[in-house]
């Protein structure tokens, strides 16, 4: 039996025996409300920052992206900027169900957050979300003061669905915008749709996310699309040449071998990766920390390992949050 830990047992117990269908069973619509229902029992509350801020980034569909900027420094100078791509499967889930989660980042890393609300299937389907994810990235290396400070390197971060964006986007953009990609940074990221065995048939049940939840983002997301298209299964993409990365994995996650994968395949390519891995840690933690006390520290460990691998780039905002 794989080691679970104490915390994640007493979810996983209560997750168990709570009555009513499983997400796969559902809508959409249900499922965005069970998963925004759940965030507010089993979510740290936000807390005080310096700065949250709601704004727009307009698409070259006519359409316009909300996004909210976090930073907890005072009087920000120039600095990198983690934009953030949220998770839910491409289907569910939002800026306010990761608001905890991205205020957290920018209160302990103190550097300024921009979580990005892409548009979700099946209502938009593939590749709506990495077309905004893309636009977006673009959109802020152009239009640096819209965070209220000089940006000098930007760093997709995100989890799950939000994780596959945020390698999508190192993998088009790297190297084409006018502010420098220095980091991605990888939650349990889902990279490859065709995945079958392994942690997706051991953990299939029982942890969270299922198996049959995954198909269902899939149908949903990508519809009769290609399962192996560079935007949607990017682990079988050429990765020489990608930035930097961290890579998070949870031990008992369907999707950590996926995750393992890809931080191996960067490694063979020469990319400089740290890659943690969470013992008895489920898919979807960062966003369970208050359900799961124990996250806070893999949380934590994830981001003294960004600051050490962002280094000069971080300039004094980083550099004062470190002491």
């Amino acid at each position: 039996m794989p080691f679970v830990r104490p915390d994640v047992a007493t979810l996983l117990a209560m997750l168990a025996s709570a009555p009513g269908p499983k997400m796969e069973d559902g809508t959409p619509e249900a499922a965005r409300a069970m998963m925004r229902m759940m965030g507010s029992i089993t979510e740290r509350p936000r807390g005080d920052l310096a700065h949250v801020r709601d704004f727009t980034i307009p698409a070259p569909e006519g359409h316009a992206i909300p996004a909210r900027a976090y930073s907890d420094v005072a009087a920000p100078g120039p600095g990198p900027v983690i934009v953030y791509f949220h998770g839910g499967g491409w289907v569910i889930g939002d800026i306010e169900t990761h608001d905890s989660l991205c205020a957290e980042i920018a209160r302990v890393l103190g550097a300024t957050v921009v979580s990005v609300d892409y548009r979700l299937a099946p209502e938009h389907p593939f590749p709506a979300a990495s077309d905004d994810a893309m636009t977006a990235m673009r959109w802020l290396a152009a239009t640096p003061m819209a965070v209220g400070h000089d940006i000098t390197g930007l760093i997709p971060a995100g989890d799950s669905a939000g994780g596959n964006l945020a390698v999508v986007v190192s993998q088009a953009l790297h190297g084409s915008l006018a502010v420098p990609i220095v980091a991605q940074w990888l939650i349990y990221p889902g990279v490859d749709l065709t995945a079958s065995g392994g942690s997706m048939a051991e953990f299939a049940e029982g942890h969270l996310l299922t198996e049959a939840g995954m198909r269902w983002f899939t149908e949903h997301y990508l519809a009769s699309g290609d399962l192996l298209h560079a935007h949607a299964s990017p682990l079988h993409a050429d990765l020489t040449g990608q930035p930097p990365a961290m890579v998070f994995t949870s031990g008992l996650d369907p999707l950590r071998d996926q995750g393992r994968a890809y931080a191996a395949k960067l490694i063979a390519a020469g990319v400089n990766v740290t890659y943690i891995e969470a013992a008895g840690q489920i898919h979807g933690c960062f966003t369970l920390r208050g359900a799961i006390p124990s996250t806070q520290g893999d949380l934590h460990a994830c981001l003294a390992a960004l600051r050490l691998m962002i280094g000069d780039t971080a300039a004094p905002a980083l550099a004062l949050a470190a002491e």
